[in-house]
């Protein structure tokens, strides 16, 4: 009933050997730069949609534009943060990981220690 929590994922448990996560980087790589590239095409996309909905506003006449309405200012800052601000912090945190595991793959001999990230070790476990 009082047994103590125990903590096994802390990050002094991902240090690894070099020969052992360097055959994966090339993989992990690539699959962050191919969720870098859906993220970038989804934040795209609703660009073009919001400069669609605007453009349809502004060529309406004043007539309609006063009966239609467009949503409050609120509403589209809080559309920014949620379909732009936030997948590009993501991306930002993407480009990171690669760049660290790209520092590890270049900077490694087979026998060395090397510290990795949990995105990593992750998909370590998995393979």
């Amino acid at each position: 009933m009082t047994d103590p929590i125990v903590y096994t994922n802390y990050t002094a448990a991902h240090h690894r050997k070099a020969a052992e996560v360097l055959p994966f980087i090339d993989a992990y790589v690539m699959k962050k730069e191919q969720e870098i590239i859906e993220i970038e095409q989804m934040v795209e996309r609703y660009e073009k949609r919001r400069m669609k909905e605007e453009r349809a506003y502004q060529s309406m006449s004043t007539f309609r534009r006063l009966l239609s309405g467009r949503k409050p200012d609120h509403h589209l800052a809080v559309e920014y943060i949620h379909f732009v601000k936030k997948p590009m912090e993501k991306v930002r945190e993407l480009r990171q990981e690669i760049e660290n595991a790209r520092s590890i793959q270049s900077s490694s001999s087979p026998g060395d220690m090397v510290s990795v990230s949990s995105g990593l070790a992750n998909e370590l476990r998995q393979a």
